[in-house]
């Protein structure tokens, strides 16, 4: 009569199990019994956990509180065995939270930030109360998803770059950089010169940033000496929306070439005659005569000046002090030195490749002050000489032009004049001519060719001179009147015009009219 099982019982499948029992003998008689079997429970069956709705991936901002899955657990088990607890193993960020009988959710309870932390591994354990107790894990995986929350960050806090002055167009000088913490097109970079109010403007706008790499390029060539150094401000923004931007200083720093000779401040170097100093010639070795000043706009060595004799009229006489400029005597004064000595001081920069400039100055060497009027005077007089010899040549030639033209015209007047003077020749005949000069200029006995100076009295209307040729040979020798000096003596006759005189009333010239 042993009852026993003929598989296994499951108290969750059926918690009570009845069937008859029937006793028979062997006269044939039998008895029946009802048997009632109570399955007593055993914790053999773990939690489960069923999940309503689960929320993943979860915007990095979303507030605390905020449910990211509901779910509900239950135990098949019955008593103690079928009581469950669940349990989260990180509760930081996330919770637990009963909602309704064995319904549980599971909530935010802080800020979440994908950039530190981009996906939670959620554990939520539920065990019964059994002896000894059941488990059961549920996984949760929430992704966190990306708000454009981090604007760009860039990799130094302020930038410092270089460039040679007359630089070439376009020049590349550096770069900047920014990262964004964030994703997608919240993280992609943009970078361009910020605006900035018109009285902060920079004093260059010659500075250009790539949008897509943050090159920084200058776009022209930089003077030194007008702009040493200038700063702009990059800004760097991402393409999230709304977009956030971080702005960083840039400096630009020029940087010195040697491209500026030096330049002579004394003495000065202008047109007009080099300065003179006067040096007493009894001075000795070593004195003072003068300082050449000079300065260079560069900077650093290439404005390191030096100053050279460069050659003077005594080269050994004079030194200049290759650091200072000082002009001084080498050696005393001698009487074989001239009184005016000529320098030219070369002043040379220090960078490469050198530049330089000239000074030229003068001395004089004077026994006594009191002379300094007189070198002066000879040296305006020299530095005058070019000029004065430029404007005597031009009035020789002006005169001599004058005069030649003066000479052509008086020589032409007489030439036409001595013509009248041949068509109005009156000559006094034969008629009047002493039979003695007859025969004697028959004879031969006089010369043919007389000039004569004839002065003309006060009344006359013509006051000149005139010098009178020979009666021309193709005129035959005539006898003429003589005119009667004042002691009686003849004298020779000669034709004149009756323009110049008036003879008398015999024909005959008076004593006064000749010479």
């Amino acid at each position: 009569g042993e009852i026993k099982l003929t598989k296994p019982l499951d108290f969750e499948a059926a918690r009570t199990h009845d069937f008859s029992v029937t006793a028979t003998d062997g006269g044939g008689l039998s008895a029946i019994c009802k048997v009632l079997v109570e399955v007593v429970d055993v914790n053999d069956n773990a939690p489960e956990v069923v999940v309503s709705s689960f929320s993943s991936p979860l915007p990095e901002n979303t507030v605390p509180g905020t449910v990211v899955a509901l779910f509900s657990v239950r135990d098949r088990d019955s008593g103690a065995n079928g009581k469950i607890s669940c349990a989260l193993q990180d509760q930081l960020f996330f919770s637990l939270r009963p909602a309704y009988k064995n319904y549980y959710e599971l909530v935010t309870v802080s800020a979440l930030d994908r950039e530190e932390t981009a996906q939670y591994i959620l554990s939520v354990t539920a065990a019964d109360a059994g002896s000894p107790p059941l488990t059961s894990t549920q996984t949760f995986t929430v992704d966190i998803s990306d708000v454009n929350d981090n604007a760009p960050v860039f990799n130094q806090t302020s930038y410092t770059m270089y460039v040679r002055e007359n630089n070439v167009p376009t020049a590349f000088v550096g770069a900047v950089s920014a990262a964004d913490a964030d994703v997608g097109l919240n993280a992609k970079v943009t970078y361009s010169l910020a605006a900035v109010a018109a009285a902060e403007r920079p004093s260059c706008s010659c500075i250009s940033v790539n949008a897509e790499n943050g090159h920084v390029f200058v776009l022209r060539p930089l003077d030194y000496e007008r702009l040493r150094q200038t700063e702009v401000t990059v800004s760097a923004s991402d393409a999230g929306s709304p977009p956030l931007r971080a702005n960083v200083s840039v400096r630009l720093v020029v940087l010195d070439e040697n491209d500026n000779a030096p330049l002579v401040l004394y003495p000065g170097q202008e047109s007009g005659p080099a300065p003179s100093e006067l040096v007493p010639v009894s001075a000795e070795a070593g004195y003072l005569i003068t300082k050449v000043v000079a300065v260079d706009a560069d900077s650093g060595q290439n404005s390191w000046l030096s100053y050279h004799l460069l050659r003077a009229t005594e080269p050994g006489l004079f030194t200049v002090g290759v650091q200072s400029g000082e002009v001084r005597l080498r050696r005393p004064v001698t009487d074989r030195d001239s009184v005016k000595q000529k320098l030219v001081v070369l002043v040379r920069d220090n960078g490469k490749p050198p530049l330089s400039a000239t000074a030229a100055l003068s001395a004089l060497l004077l026994k006594d002050f009191s002379d300094v009027r007189l070198p002066h005077g000879s040296a305006a007089t020299e530095d005058q000489g070019g000029s004065l010899t430029t404007y005597l040549i031009i009035s020789l030639v002006f005169v001599s032009l004058l005069f030649l033209t003066s000479t052509a015209f008086f020589v032409a007047r007489r030439v036409c004049k001595r013509k009248e003077l041949q068509a109005g020749h009156v000559l006094y005949g034969a008629e009047h001519l002493q039979p003695g000069l007859a025969d004697a200029a028959a004879a031969g006995t006089l010369p043919r060719a007389y000039c004569y100076e004839i002065s003309l009295t006060t009344g006359s209307g013509n006051s000149e001179f005139k010098f009178l040729k020979p009666i021309l040979p193709s005129l035959p020798p005539q006898p003429c009147a003589l005119g009667q000096g004042p002691e009686g003596q003849d004298f020779p006759c000669v034709p004149v015009s009756t323009e110049d005189m008036a003879p008398g009333n015999d024909g005959t010239l008076s004593a006064g009219q000749f010479n």
